[in-house]
């Protein structure tokens, strides 16, 4: 069974930085693509960021290109997400993903394991 949990979301103002975490349980963490989606009161979960297994590429969703940056640490079965220069329009509960698609799997049902999600609201 694979365990995910958020960590590091909070208040910031606008233009801000927060650096999120997901801790993932299990010794398969390698294995898996990773990713975060986020929602918003009222939408639909969207794609943010993924990255693949060992080798690292990642991709990103138009709307954070440039900002926010994905991370793993293999030896630390962690992932992260740096997001700088926050906008209010960013304003969600962010999400962590496991799964065994390719890295420019958007969709969510590419992916297996969920996180509890942890709030980042940005305030303007």
């Amino acid at each position: 069974q694979v365990q995910l949990v958020e960590s590091g979301g909070g208040l910031v103002q606008a233009g801000g930085s927060l650096r999120l975490s997901c801790a993932v349980s299990g010794r398969t963490f390698i294995r898996y693509t990773m990713a975060w989606f986020r929602q918003a009161p009222g939408k639909e979960r969207e794609f943010v960021a993924a990255i693949s297994t060992s080798l690292g590429s990642t991709r990103y969703a138009d709307s954070v290109k440039g900002r926010f940056t994905i991370s793993r640490d293999n030896a630390k079965n962690t992932m992260y997400l740096q997001m700088n220069s926050l906008k209010p329009e960013d304003t969600a509960v962010y999400y962590c993903a496991a799964g065994s698609g390719p890295v420019n799997a958007v969709q969510t049902y590419y992916y297996d394991y969920w996180g509890q999600g942890t709030q980042v609201t940005v305030s303007s």
